[in-house]
């Protein structure tokens, strides 16, 4: 019997970056509607926090590509983030960033999966 483990922290960062790059494409969208939604950049923030935890643990163990592909997609977004919080200027970095970071934890959760079987 074989004993398969959860890359729990890819799985995380899969999910918080593919949440994050839909409300940074869905929400601008809704900002549109008479609904009084205004965009806080902290819950970007929030998204890029969880994000970078989860890499910190990722990148300990995974290969170079993996690793650079994640370091540099999650400078993207952190330039993004603290250029709206702080200079009040929007950059699409976001996007770039967030879709690095799903192509990245993908990546490395299919060199673990293929690793444990």
């Amino acid at each position: 019997m074989k004993k398969t483990t959860t890359p729990f922290y890819d799985i995380l960062g899969i999910s918080s970056a593919t949440i994050c790059l839909v409300h940074c494409l869905i929400f601008p969208l809704l900002t549109v509607l008479p609904l009084g939604l205004s965009h806080n950049p902290f819950i970007d923030l929030l998204f890029a926090t969880i994000g970078l935890f989860a890499i910190f643990k990722i990148i300990k163990k995974s290969g170079l590509l993996i690793a650079t592909i994640l370091i540099l997609s999650m400078v993207l977004i952190w330039i993004s983030v603290l250029s709206e919080i702080i200079l009040d200027i929007h950059l699409d970095l976001i996007f770039i960033g967030g879709i690095g970071m799903i192509l990245g934890h993908l990546l490395n959760y299919k060199t673990h999966k293929s690793k444990n079987h």
